[in-house]
């Protein structure tokens, strides 16, 4: 995310805090987020334990962000839309989605992810 600055790596390749620039300019604001990801395998889905970590970790103005390969349980994600939490979900298709945008196709990732490993 291009607004995205003072990243903190606080669990590696699992939490991370930092602030989320909104607007530019002199009247542009930081807000601060806690960020956790979740790397499951196909099949798997985040539940109500990790999410309420996540949730737990939020402070005044803070909102969260969840990055996960996999998906949200059905309880989970009616909870945080009903309960009104103020976290943002990118889940393994919204990766895909991000990953072929920026990289083209299929094959256009397969490369930069090669060239990372």
């Amino acid at each position: 995310m291009p607004n995205t600055h003072n990243i903190e790596i606080t669990r590696p390749w699992r939490d991370a805090i930092g602030k989320y620039r909104i607007c530019q300019g002199a009247s542009g604001i930081d807000v601060d987020f806690v960020m956790e990801a979740k790397s499951y395998t196909i099949g798997n889905r985040v539940g109500v334990k990790e999410i309420s970590r996540l949730i737990s970790r939020l402070r005044h103005r803070q909102f969260g962000v969840l990055i996960t390969t996999a998906h949200l349980a059905n309880q989970v994600y009616k909870e945080l839309k009903s309960d009104e939490h103020p976290v943002v979900v990118l889940c393994a298709s919204d990766i895909a989605k991000l990953l072929l945008k920026k990289l083209g196709n299929p094959s256009g990732v397969q490369r930069s992810l090669d060239q990372n490993h």
